[in-house]
């Protein structure tokens, strides 16, 4: 049950016009964005700040990004953006299911992650989410990979999905329909382990 229930329609004309401006052509506006617009000024200034982080601006990849904001949504326990990023993003940047589900239920480590670009990203994302920082040794490792630009990038997507997952879940946005949940993506099998001699 929301907390703060979405606008419905039949929406005003400034609602309509604003939620227009922060769904794709064609879409209807997800409940995030029905959401944001109960408070106007903040859903105008949020704008920007979205289109940037989601837009062609951003110097990461669309694949990093989708890696960063899936693995962010799901350390915070958000299953409703999480869900709606893999929906609507998964395919297109040729996450794997078995990469989606280490996501959320493993981590750098697991096989599925080839490229230790991505599993920077992760690692990074993990510090970020538990200590509110990267260590110097962290650090040390992703800045031959990625340029200050890239890592400002990286810092602030995570953050910003930080503040997106707080708001979605304190409000209790309910699910949209189709988008996948957590149990929905098998955890990631452990390697074999050879018995010791």
């Amino acid at each position: 049950m929301p907390r703060i229930a979405p606008l419905e329609p039949p929406y005003t004309d400034q609602a309509a016009a604003r939620l227009a401006r922060m769904t794709p052509e064609g879409a209807a506006p997800i409940g995030l964005f029905r959401l944001f617009a109960r408070n106007p000024p903040m859903a105008d200034a949020m704008h920007g700040w979205g289109r940037y982080e989601l837009g062609r601006q951003l110097s990461l990849t669309m694949r990093e990004r989708e890696i960063v904001i899936d693995r962010t949504c799901a350390l915070c326990g958000c299953e409703y953006e999480w869900g709606v990023h893999v929906m609507t993003f998964a395919e297109r940047v040729d996450l794997t299911p078995a990469q989606t589900a280490s996501l959320v239920h493993g981590g750098a480590a697991d096989a599925c992650w080839t490229s230790e670009r991505e599993r920077l990203l992760i690692l990074a994302v993990d510090a970020l989410h538990a200590d509110s920082d990267i260590d110097d040794a962290l650090w040390a490792r992703l800045t031959p990979v990625f340029d200050d630009r890239q890592l400002l990038d990286l810092l602030l997507l995570c953050g910003w999905y930080h503040a997106v997952s707080f708001a979605a879940r304190a409000a209790r946005v309910p699910y949209e329909p189709g988008a996948p949940r957590f149990a929905d993506v098998a955890p990631v099998p452990a390697e074999p382990r050879l018995p010791r001699k």
